[in-house]
């Protein structure tokens, strides 16, 4: 965008007229309106200062696809009645930054009205480009609104953080969404009441929006657009969006039954299988946290020592699934599926906690012996804590021969390492440990 564009305000100030997309004629004029986010709408927020105080504060807006960033940028400038300028960080330079920001302060100096700055993707935005957006934010010349979709503690500069106020955007809900939904049906600025829908297909609708309001009024536009007899079917909204709908109930037996699917497919090592129901929970938008804390599970419950790394993958799925979301994440998670499928398995880490914890239950507590206990504060030595304890690092191979366990439970083996995948080798050090630790290795 050149400072011609600038000056025209950006693509949100003219497109609220009758043949914008559904999406952009239903969007928020208010933080009344706003759906979700109950949060940063409460009253006395930062962001209720920022719009009805007409405070001249940057804003760092992260959050999910589709849960309201281009629309709090919207209302902050409609609720303040500054110019709006957008720049896209996909197309636009340190040129075209500048040029926004000299057009922002002109305006400022010869008018007195305020610009708000709306760069949208601004992780994409380079250090360089970043940088030439200080000047307007340290001077007040524009009130910054970013919006980004990535984790801004790794993807925007520091001095550009320290400047704003980061406001973090939760994923909708289903209900919000179906209220979305809802309101375009009715609203004068939507469909007005022009056609009605099933609850099928509006529960489609909420299951291929995956918690994003944007896409779920694209998909209702388009499902408008092919109704018949003022009636939007699941028929309807199938051929509308290209995509058949998928048999599963998030809240009900489907939801277990497919989970339940996957989890076992993993656990037997049938990958193919495994991605098959994976896909079943992301079509149905499935929550990917969900899906990423079951691999964080199975990667203890299923493999184990077996292959220790399958846990460092599911925790590494987790994390990226939290920090660039879907649709990207369904990479992750197929990758973090493949892995824990095709890896060795072992339960025996599993076996063994369980069996620990069932003799706790059953009373086999026992005291701790002597030699362990603490030893460092002044007149433990003389009831004989610590004594005759060994040291470890002192003995030969690093082991020590004596008594760990209480003696209720001394000679317990809760570890049972199998000889699958690394565990094997896990298996014969630690059955040539136990014999010394116990003394049997003679």
């Amino acid at each position: 965008m050149g400072a011609a564009g600038a000056s025209r305000g950006g693509s949100l100030s003219h497109s609220d007229h009758a043949a914008a997309p559904l999406a952009v004629r239903m969007r928020p004029r208010t933080l009344e309106e706003l759906v979700g986010q109950s949060s940063l709408r409460a009253a006395g927020s930062p962001l209720h200062q920022v719009v009805e105080g007409g405070q001249s504060l940057s804003l760092l807006l992260w959050g999910p696809p589709g849960t309201g960033k281009t629309t709090i940028a919207s209302i902050v400038s409609r609720s303040t009645d500054r110019r709006f300028v957008e720049v896209s960080a996909v197309s636009a330079g340190v040129k075209e930054v500048r040029a926004a920001i000299d057009a922002a302060r002109a305006e400022l100096v010869a008018t007195g009205k305020e610009t708000v700055l709306f760069v949208d993707e601004v992780h994409r935005f380079s250090k360089a480009q970043q940088d030439a957006l200080l000047p307007g934010v340290e001077n007040r010349w524009v009130t910054l609104v970013a919006a980004t979709t990535e984790n801004p503690f790794f993807s925007v500069i520091s001095p550009l953080l320290s400047r704003s106020l980061l406001l973090r955007l939760e994923s909708l809900t289903d209900d919000d969404i179906r209220g979305v939904l809802r309101r375009a049906l009715e609203d004068e600025r939507g469909l007005g009441g022009s056609v009605t829908i099933t609850e099928e297909a509006l529960d489609h609708l909420v299951r291929l929006a995956g918690g994003d309001a944007r896409r779920s009024l694209t998909y209702l536009e388009a499902a408008a657009g092919a109704a018949s007899e003022g009636e939007i079917t699941l028929e309807a909204a199938e051929r509308a969006v290209d995509q058949a709908a998928v048999r599963y109930d998030r809240q009900g037996d489907q939801h277990y039954d497919v989970v339940s699917a996957f989890i076992k497919s993993v656990r037997g090592s049938d990958a193919d299988a495994a991605l098959h129901y994976l896909a079943r929970m992301i079509e149905a938008g499935e929550d990917p946290r969900f899906i990423a804390r079951r691999l964080m599970i199975l990667a203890s419950e299923d493999i184990g020592l077996a292959d220790s790394t399958a846990l460092q993958t599911a925790v590494a799925a987790a994390q990226t699934v939290q920090l660039i979301g879907m649709p990207e994440a369904q990479l992750t998670l197929a990758h973090a599926t493949i892995a824990l499928a095709v890896a060795p398995k072992s339960n025996a880490v599993t076996n063994a906690i369980f069996a620990a914890r069932a003799d706790v239950a059953a009373g086999k507590i026992g005291n701790v012996p002597p030699h362990l206990r603490d030893a460092h504060y002044e007149g433990a030595k003389k009831i004989g804590h610590g004594e005759a304890y060994k040291y470890a690092h002192d003995e030969p191979f690093g082991i020590a021969t004596q008594q760990y366990a209480p003696e209720a439970v001394a000679d317990a083996e809760y570890y049972r390492p199998t000889t699958h995948g690394a565990e094997a080798g896990v298996k014969e050090r630690w059955e040539r440990v136990r014999k010394i630790v116990r003394g049997q290795d003679g």
